[in-house]
């Protein structure tokens, strides 16, 4: 994509932007506008609209009054009014497509609150443009140090002067709220102008930085949308595509604006085909829907036997819509799923030779990948839950020590076991972690009560 002036180059074949974005032709097709009513004569005795569209650098633009009554072209470098000073953009539409476009914008078409278009631009504005400019790269760099040495959480993505020289406006992003009074300071003392910052969404940037989107063509919202739009995963349902957060992100991490291009479509097409949550009963089986191919006027339908694999067909929209209106009327159709559109699956026989020989130590195995859960601790048995509040087990009876050589003996001439802490009033089933069956007599409890077994008391856990 390239502006007229850099189509052709030496024996015809496309050239590089001289220029560097100053070209006539409002930049390399940056928000570039079609007038459409280029051409067509104003009724008899009304006056053109006297407001201007004007482009700046990337997708800023804004709309100005001719008060001068200026012959201005899309594509004419002019010097507009700005908050202090001046600033040199160029015109991109004129006449009555900016009261189109205003109105497409929400804005007020009485154009005398506009700001005005001072002049065309002379030769020594766009002297002084250009060599503004030409510092914004430079100052965008030196920006991201100052913020990396007050250690602020913001990234500063483009740098725009104003085409006197005299204003900065610095881009940034940040997903809180950034204190950068000190910030400003140093950036008014370092670059001798004034300062103003304005935070971006990452839409925005995106539109601002440009690139070549996975399509190979320049990001929309960067050559022609404006409106940007809210996107949800809903469009990428309604459209049967696959959920993957890596096909569906765009370049500034969110949705791609491009699904909502076609989604209109995609719902009024839905609503003649029949529900998703409809069942395919026939005497092959019950046919679970999986996906609808709206192009091609399928339905894929799963089918399963008892005692038979599973199947997968598709069916037209129209047979689709006979089978339920059978099963609507109690019956229960023989449906030939082999006749169907049925996926058959590769077979080994299809599949190319290989030469790979057989890895002994399992290093290429896919195995490898899965996360190995080890097995700590003894399972328990029947009722091995412990009582919620109960109390612990005194020291030298639940911790076992490391080392096996010197191991204390518990109450009863028995090894201490490594479970959990016993519960009054519990079954040996319970005490024990499922070793209630244990007919060994062991020592007194440490409350002093005798061990019994069996059934727990009524009212215990």
């Amino acid at each position: 994509m390239s502006c007229t002036s850099c189509t052709k180059g030496a024996d015809g074949k496309p050239a590089g932007c001289k220029s560097n974005g100053y070209c006539s032709d409002s930049g390399c097709n940056k928000l570039d506008v079609f007038d459409w009513l280029a051409g067509v004569p104003l009724p008899g005795g009304q006056s053109p609209f006297d407001a201007v569209e004007v482009r700046f650098k990337n997708t800023r633009k804004g709309f100005y009054r001719n008060g001068n009554a200026l012959s201005l072209l899309p594509g004419d470098i002019v010097t507009v009014e700005a908050s202090s000073g001046y600033d040199v953009g160029v015109v991109t539409i004129a006449g009555e497509l900016v009261r189109a476009q205003m109105q497409r914008k929400s804005a007020n078409t009485d154009t005398y609150e506009l700001r005005k278009v001072l002049r065309k631009s002379t030769q020594e504005d766009i002297d002084i443009w250009h060599a503004s400019r030409k510092l914004e790269d430079e100052t965008m760099f030196a920006a991201r140090k100052l913020c990396g040495e007050q250690r602020l959480d913001m990234k500063v993505s483009d740098v725009e002067y104003q085409g006197d020289g005299t204003r900065a406006t610095f881009y940034y992003m940040a997903e809180e709220r950034i204190d950068f009074r000190e910030l400003l300071r140093k950036m008014s003392d370092r670059f001798k102008v004034r300062v103003d910052m304005k935070q971006l969404g990452a839409r925005q940037e995106a539109g601002r930085i440009g690139g070549i989107g996975s399509c190979g063509r320049e990001l929309c919202c960067s050559t022609w949308l404006t409106d940007l739009r809210t996107v949800s995963t809903s469009a990428a349902r309604y459209q049967q595509l696959a959920l993957n957060p890596q096909k569906l992100a765009g370049q500034c991490g969110k949705l791609k604006c491009c699904l909502n291009y076609e989604l209109d479509m995609y719902i009024e097409a839905i609503k003649s085909y029949p529900s998703a949550n409809a069942k395919l009963k026939t005497k092959q089986g019950t046919g679970m829907h999986m996906k609808t191919d709206i192009f091609g006027e399928k339905m894929w339908y799963i089918f399963k036997m008892p005692g038979s694999p599973v199947v997968m067909a598709g069916f037209p929209v129209e047979t689709v819509r006979d089978i339920l209106a059978q099963n609507k009327l109690g019956e229960v159709p023989d449906v030939d799923l082999h006749m169907a559109d049925v996926p058959e699956p590769a077979k080994a026989s299809d599949l190319p030779e290989t030469d790979y020989g057989n890895v002994s130590d399992g290093a290429e195995e896919l195995s490898r990948f899965d996360t190995k859960i080890k097995q700590g601790g003894k399972k328990r048995g029947r009722g091995g839950k412990r009582k919620p509040g109960s109390g612990e087990r005194p020291q030298g009876q639940g911790d076992r020590p490391k080392s096996q050589g010197d191991r204390p003996r518990g109450q009863g001439g028995e090894r201490p076991k490594a479970t959990a802490p016993k519960a009054e009033g519990a079954s040996k089933d319970q005490q024990g972690g499922g070793r209630g069956r244990n007919k060994r007599r062991r020592g007194p409890r440490p409350d002093g009560k005798p061990r019994t077994g069996g059934a727990p008391k009524p009212g215990t856990a």
